[in-house]
């Protein structure tokens, strides 16, 4: 799950794996797979930064097989 701010001020947490696509026209927006738009003040690097981000986290938090 990412933080990102809504554009009145709110911070919105978002499961990043929901994510289909995040689009900048000039707002950022960011579609969840099931079709719902949420416009955001974080920009397309910065939610693509989070989403990797917060991936190696999960990744660091498995143990090794």
């Amino acid at each position: 799950m990412i933080t990102v701010t809504r554009l009145n001020g709110k911070p919105i947490v978002v499961n990043v794996e929901l994510i289909r696509t995040v689009e900048e026209n000039p707002d950022t927006t960011i579609t969840l797979i099931n079709g719902d738009h949420m416009i955001v003040k974080e920009s397309m690097s910065e939610i693509v930064t989070k989403s990797i981000d917060y991936g190696r986290h999960l990744r660091r938090l498995m143990s090794p097989s």
